[in-house]
């Protein structure tokens, strides 16, 4: 299986905090991969340490078979990425942004505006293309990232909360780009708190837990594994230890 993502012993500590605790990463190539994990498990650090915004503490990675820390700039050339502050200049427009991006990754003029242009009709923003991307909404800031990201046509693509905060077309917009991305070769490696997204769209799921890497592998192995035929929120919710927590209640709000 030849693999898009591959770490041993991946680690990221913070003084005295092991933020992500000698994780090992398969990542297949050309698969939808969803990783999992409650807040402050170390999701967006593995990410970041993936995408050379964090050196890693320890522990060896490989991206599309190169090393990010010796190749970056080839890394990057193939590599898009759509952090979960999405990190955008509010000043620019639409089109700017993604002229802008294009340049930096020196697309050929008529190319780029050829791109530019099927992405802003794609992503449903051709009147707002103009406008000031600080005007824009959250989920208008969700897609120009991810255009942006799609530019430079990358074979993987890291989402860091890509459904947080936006409403169900937008949403449905994004997954179907997504799936399309997915179909044509592309990996995505995603997070996402939102899990009946993730079971719809990942073929292969890890879960974090603490800095460690609790589980790993397609996702109906993963829901077979667990006591047999669970959703995926049941699954997950029993490999980090929530599973059998009660519901918490308030008697002053029962009537």
């Amino acid at each position: 299986m030849e693999l898009a993502i591959e770490t041993h012993g991946l680690c990221r500590t913070f003084g005295d905090v092991q933020a992500v605790a000698g994780i090992d990463l398969a990542v297949p190539r050309g698969s939808l991969y969803g990783f999992l994990g409650p807040n402050g498990a170390g999701k967006s650090t593995t990410i970041q340490c993936l995408t050379g915004l964090l050196r890693p503490s320890g522990g060896t990675l490989r991206i599309l078979g190169m090393d990010p820390l010796r190749d970056a700039v080839a890394v990057k050339r193939v590599v898009g990425v759509v952090p979960e502050d999405l990190a955008l200049f509010d000043r620019l427009t639409g089109a700017e942004t993604l002229e802008f991006v294009g340049r930096v990754h020196g697309i050929p003029r008529p190319t780029l505006r050829s791109r530019i242009d099927e992405l802003l009709t794609l992503m449903e923003l051709t009147v707002a293309a103009n406008s000031p991307v600080g005007d824009y909404s959250h989920g208008m800031r969700k897609k120009i990232s991810l255009a942006a990201a799609l530019l430079p046509a990358p074979r993987l693509l890291f989402l860091d909360e890509p459904f947080e905060g936006i409403d169900a077309i937008a949403a449905h917009q994004i997954r179907g780009l997504l799936q399309s991305f997915a179909k044509g070769g592309g990996t995505i490696f995603l997070t996402s708190h939102i899990l009946d997204i993730v079971e719809r769209l990942a073929d292969h799921v890890g879960v974090i837990h603490r800095g460690r890497l609790v589980a790993q592998g397609p996702m109906a192995a993963l829901r077979a594994g667990v006591d047999g035929g669970k959703t995926l929120e049941q699954a997950f919710l029993d490999l980090v230890g929530a599973g059998a927590v009660s519901s918490p209640t308030l008697a002053w709000l029962s009537r």
